[in-house]
């Protein structure tokens, strides 16, 4: 898995949640385009592992799968 996958799936630890949004998963990359767009294909890896799940309006959930990874368990 990609360094900026683990980015994006510790951040919802950080955040204390299981749910969020595109806008805050972005914060995983930076503020620059292509940034962004690394962090819209790592979140492609994410939901094609079974790590999150998308849950429309440009929300996502961690999965229990996607939880165990984010603790290194």
């Amino acid at each position: 898995m990609r360094p900026l996958s683990m980015r994006v799936l510790r951040l919802f630890g950080a955040m204390g949640e299981d749910r969020l949004d595109l806008h805050v998963l972005f914060e995983a990359g930076g503020n620059e385009p292509e940034e962004r767009l690394q962090v819209l294909d790592a979140i492609d890896e994410l939901v094609r592992a079974g790590m999150l799940d998308a849950c429309g309006g440009d929300f996502y959930a961690l999965t229990e799968k996607g939880r165990e990874q984010s603790l290194g368990l």
